[in-house]
């Protein structure tokens, strides 16, 4: 079957211009710079003035299945996702079981090919005692190794350094790390106890004063130095703080040992929000201030910053009540990513032809992901189309996470997604999450 979309503004690797792309089957079969009007095909997508993207690959999500299908599920943000124009995602650990034996991450994967939208895998998640099982797991199909250096509950601290220095030399998979300092904040806790009389929680505002930028400088610098000493292929997870910027260096992907995730809440947000948005907007590590916020946004377009990904982590509401201390963290944002960067770029903070770099190319470079990322001949047909001129209130009803909330609730976006095309398939269309399409399983390089 042959599909062409035509006469859309394709952003892809670097550049826009007005083209068609002929699609067959899964896989794109030619990228036409204007209109190909000589030939017939099963199917036609007009896209006048619409633009269209690359399929953003998220690294960094939590869909909470198996055992918190209360809050959230594969199913359920997977059509999230696909609402957003994510047409790959990659999960993390943290899940009950966690992924933290071969046995749990194959069921993740037998979950994610029955219920996902969209194109899936899952992190293996490293422990102070299981460095022994990284070597055996299989390259081709896991992305890499997840190592909480803070920020954990039950076994997923990785808290001793001999246990750190062993995963940091033994894995023969790229690691996302993690980094707060868990002795920092604790002692940023007790500091508060004790100026406030043993007052239990504190006001959200003093979130980022706990989970500080201290303590973040602290275990992302710790990360550096272990991956200098070993040769450790690293990936700082949702930096947050210009402090952090420091230890890394601008130069192409291709150079870099070490590489650098920023997530949207803090592209998005700062400590001037908290206020008006109170622990809705609470995550760890915690939104830092505008200066912060700036220099992540800088570093955007300078090379510091190699992905951008979400860390969509939904909660119920309920679970949101409290302060500091007792409400959860972490916000769903998977359906808002693309749409709030190209808010971004319209308020100069980036030309929109680094979107695709930061959100669908380097991703797919990084992890070494077989034929996805960009629109290229013989790649799958991952595709997104988005209206500049689509001029939408984010109300309920028109956001999909099973959580039932989110941070942008009642913001108003210019750009908006018409369609998300997986694996050649219309996955998402103007509101309608096409049931029947299933995502693949991502397939990684080992070359």
């Amino acid at each position: 079957m042959k599909t062409i979309i035509r006469n859309a503004t394709i952003v892809n690797e670097g550049k826009s211009f007005v083209g068609s792309v002929v699609i067959e089957d899964e896989m794109i079969q030619s990228v036409i710079e204007g209109d190909d009007s000589s030939q017939q095909y099963d199917t036609e997508i007009d896209a006048t003035g619409l633009y269209l993207f690359p399929g953003v690959i998220d690294d960094h999500v939590h869909f909470r299945e198996p055992g918190l299908t209360y809050k959230a599920d594969i199913a359920s943000e997977s059509r999230t996702a696909a609402a957003g124009g994510v047409t790959s995602y990659m999960e993390m650990p943290n899940t009950s079981p966690q992924t933290t034996t071969l046995e749990a991450l194959e069921e993740k994967f037998n979950l994610g090919a029955k219920n996902s939208r969209v194109n899936y895998s899952f992190f293996f998640g490293a422990t102070n005692d299981n460095v022994e099982m990284l070597k055996q797991l299989d390259r081709k199909r896991v992305p890499g190794v997840k190592v909480f250096m803070g920020s954990s509950t039950g076994n997923m601290l990785v808290d001793r350094e001999e246990a750190l220095r062993a995963i940091f030399a033994t894995s023969p998979l790229l690691l996302m790390a993690h980094c707060e300092d868990t002795n920092i904040i604790n002692q940023n806790i007790k500091a508060f106890k004790k100026r406030y009389k043993g007052q239990n929680d504190f006001p959200v505002r003093y979130h980022s004063r706990i989970r500080s930028v201290e303590a973040c400088y602290a275990s992302s610098s710790l990360a550096v130095n272990l991956a200098k000493d070993t040769g450790a292929r690293l990936h700082i997870a949702h930096v947050s703080s210009a402090r952090e910027l420091e230890l890394f260096e601008n130069k192409p992907l291709a150079e870099k040992k070490i590489t650098v995730e920023a997530v949207i809440a803090h592209l998005m947000f700062s400590t001037e929000d908290y206020d008006l948005m109170g622990t809705r907007i609470k995550c760890n590590p915690a939104i830092k201030t505008p200066e912060d916020k700036q220099a992540l946004r800088d570093a955007l377009t300078n090379g510091l910053i190699d992905v951008v990904g979400t860390d969509h982590a939904p909660h119920l509401l309920n679970e949101k009540e409290g302060g500091a201390l007792k409400a959860t963290s972490g916000m769903p944002m998977i359906q808002f990513s693309l749409v709030s960067m190209l808010e971004m770029s319209d308020e100069g903070v980036l030309p929109i032809e680094r979107i695709p770099t930061l959100m669908a190319h380097n991703p797919a470079t990084l992890f070494n992901i077989e034929k996805r990322g960009f629109i290229r001949p013989g790649y799958y047909a991952d595709l997104t189309l988005v209206d500049p001129n689509g001029n939408w209130q984010v109300l309920k009803g028109r956001y999909y996470t099973k959580c039932g909330w989110t941070p942008m609730d009642e913001r108003t976006f210019k750009w908006k997604v018409r369609r998300t095309i997986v694996n050649g398939k219309t996955a998402y269309c103007d509101g309608i999450v096409v049931d029947g399409v299933r995502g693949k399983e991502l397939i990684y390089s080992c070359d």
